[in-house]
Parts: C-alpha cells; structure tokens; sequence
C-alpha cells in the first residue's frame, strides 16, 4: 500500500521524486524503489522523518510499537503524520509518537490502480491546508471520504479495507463454477470479471438500491431466483455479515496489541 500511494503521488505530481525518501530495512526492497521511481531511500526510519515534510506510517500492526520509540518526541512539530497502519488510533499514536498532528487513514488494495476507497480521519490540530494536502494524496488514489469520529476507521477496515478480499473469493467460486461446468479457465476469468465490474458500475452509475437490481435480474420461477433460493438457504447473507463484525473486532484488537 505504501508503493501504491508512492505511485499515485508521483502520476499526480504532489510531490516529485526527489522530494521523497522511502525507509524500508530491505535492501533489495530499497534498490528496486530506486530503481523504478527514482526517490531517495534510506535504512533508518529515523532519517526519513527528518528530511519530511509530511511522514507516511505503512507498516503492519505488530511492527508500530518499534516505529513509535523510534520517533518518538523527533517528528518536527508542524509536519503532520499519516497513518494507513490498520487498528492503530490517533490516541495510541499521539501518544506513541509524542506528536499532535495526525491523520489516520484506511486505503484498499484497489489504490494500486487509482480505484481505491480511503476513509480517513485527522487531530483537530492538522491544519485546513494540511488537511487539503491529505485528501489531496488521498484522492489520487481513487475515492476518499473523510469522518469526523475516529470510530468510523475500524468499521471502515471491516468493510472497504478487506472488502476486496470478500469480493475476491467470490470471484474465484464463480470462476470454479464456471471451469466446472465447462468453460476454459481464461474464458471463465474474462467472464466473471466483466460481470462483476459492470455489476458494480451499473450500481454506482444509477444509484438505484442492490436490492432494486437483484430484482430487475429475478425472473419468477428462473434460473436466478433457483440460484438465489440455495444462496439464502446456506446463510451467504448472514456470514457475511457475521465475517464484517469479525473484522471489525479484529481490528480493534490489533489497536491494543500495537501499543503494548
């Protein structure tokens, strides 16, 4: 995800390769950066920090407690710190970091080609302009909404941050359903992924309810409502629900073991 934003910034021009320095403890990570974006790099997160104006947290959960005493009370004081770290909250970090000005964000994987969901958050201290050049960065990855409470960013987590990973799994039952049934396994890709696609913009294009839709695709005593009778039948629409609320749970958790 931190490429993925590295990427968008650079095509947007917000900023431009000499004006980043990417930290990552991997060396050949560090030289194939170099290499295909042509930013500084450096070892030590520490170094990074201090030559940014504006710091970028992209780690796992676990790995926050090691990042945080490493910058913590060395962050310039009007340089404000974004966060796609999931779990983690603005408390943990202000407090973690030593620091004020914090934005807290949750992309998607869709971000890798500019169609990605960022729901973000920020400190009432992050500035208008500050927070302009956020939803700035943020944008350039696809669409950004942003919440006034905190809360919403772990609901967010549950939803558009593994959302992609609920959609894909389905995407891959129907390509088995399809193999199976016959069709070439490049064919049945091509096939479901138009149907998805063009299911979701059909949505988002007319604005009318998921449900509205499902009916305009039911024909009574069809092909679909026998389809739709053994999905209900199974419970799909109460796992996922169920499978949301477990994520969502997750994430929480992941907040209290990143500052322990």
């Amino acid at each position: 995800m931190g490429e993925a934003m590295l990427k968008s910034i650079l095509k947007e021009n917000i900023a431009s390769p000499g004006e980043i320095i990417v930290s990552d403890v991997n060396p050949n990570r560090r030289s194939t950066l170099e290499s295909l974006y042509n930013v500084r790099t450096s070892a030590h997160n520490l170094e990074a920090a201090e030559q940014g104006d504006i710091i970028v947290l992209a780690v796992k959960p676990q790995a926050m407690p090691g990042v945080m005493a490493e910058l913590k009370g060395k962050i310039p004081s009007n340089n404000p710190v974004i966060s796609i770290v999931a779990g983690v909250n603005t408390a943990v970090l202000r407090t973690g970091l030593d620091h004020t000005l914090i934005v807290r964000a949750m992309p998607n994987t869709p971000a890798q080609i500019g169609a990605g969901m960022t729901v973000w958050t920020a400190t009432h201290e992050v500035s208008a302009i500050q927070k302009g050049t956020a939803e700035a960065i943020f944008s350039s990855l696809g669409k950004e909404l942003y919440v006034n409470d905190e809360k919403f960013l772990d609901m967010a987590t549950a939803i558009s941050g593994s959302g992609p990973a609920y959609i894909f799994l389905v995407i891959e039952a129907l390509i088995d359903a399809a193999v199976h049934m016959g069709f070439t396994r490049d064919t049945a890709t091509d096939m479901v992924s138009q149907t998805v696609l063009g299911s979701a913009m059909l949505m988002s294009k007319t604005g009318k309810h998921p449900a509205e839709l499902r009916n305009m695709v039911t024909s009574p005593g069809g092909t679909t409502a026998e389809a739709l009778l053994k999905l209900e039948a199974g419970g799909l629409r109460g796992l996922i629900m169920q499978a949301v609320v477990a994520a969502y749970d997750k994430s929480k958790k992941l907040g209290d073991v990143s500052h322990k």
